[in-house]
């Protein structure tokens, strides 16, 4: 009963507790920091990583071995815009989509 007391209420507990005209500065300073924080530890380094993934895609030819999301190795025979040819067993080959590529195990010497 205690709980929906706090539901009901919360909009007139939000009101008594209304903070002064100075608090208002030191609340938006903090949110401004806490965003910063959150974009330097967080949102900056998956970025970074979101490039490597693409940079790594863009360079991949046939004869690559591969890695797909779902843990099967496979050796790329065919590149298309925006698929995969991968060769997983004998006779046995997948189109894949771009996005599924995990990893590169050996790149192919040229």
């Amino acid at each position: 009963m205690q709980n929906i007391d706090l539901v009901t209420n919360f909009p007139l507990i939000l009101a008594q507790q209304a903070p002064s005209g100075g608090a208002g500065a030191s609340q938006l300073i903090f949110f401004v920091l806490l965003f910063a924080a959150m974009w330097f530890l967080m949102i900056a380094p998956q970025r970074k990583k979101q490039k490597a993934h693409q940079k790594m895609l863009s360079e991949l030819t046939t004869g690559d071995e591969i890695i797909t999301t779902g843990g099967i190795y496979g050796v790329i025979t065919n590149v298309k815009e925006n698929c995969f040819v991968v060769k997983i067993a004998d006779n046995t080959k997948i189109e894949l989509g771009k996005g599924f590529v995990s990893s590169v195990v050996t790149k192919k010497e040229s």
